[in-house]
């Protein structure tokens, strides 16, 4: 399993990014994908989730509104499109892969990415 977060970058407050996470080694379309976020010092944590054929959306209330998550699972590629950032926003965000085919929790994702970091400064 190999999954590879880009996008991140420096955005001003009120600025949108998109990430993408290009996946592989495994059967992309059968599992659940989630976006994660890390701060300094903190545990990581839940930012967004999306079944395999895209049919549930799932979002952190700090969020909802203003990420979507969305997934091509022709290109074995996760998204996360961010608008209305703000300094809070600022961490580390990581995709991860759900534990096994068919099944979505939002404590059961395994197999993170490196991360890209994302900060939100003007």
């Amino acid at each position: 399993v190999q999954l590879v977060e880009s996008g991140g970058g420096l955005a001003q407050p009120g600025g949108s990014l998109r990430l993408s996470c290009a996946a592989s080694g495994f059967t992309f379309s059968e599992y659940a994908m989630g976006w994660f976020r890390q701060y300094p010092g903190k545990e990581r944590e839940f930012v967004a989730a999306i079944t395999w054929g895209s049919g549930g959306l799932y979002y952190a209330d700090s969020v909802k509104g203003r990420f979507t998550i969305s997934r091509d699972n022709a290109k074995n590629t996760l998204y996360l499109q961010m608008n209305s950032l703000n300094p809070g926003d600022t961490a580390l965000y990581f995709c991860g892969k759900g534990e096994r085919i068919y099944y979505y929790h939002r404590d059961a994702f395994n197999s993170w990415g490196q991360g890209t970091q994302v900060t939100i400064s003007s």
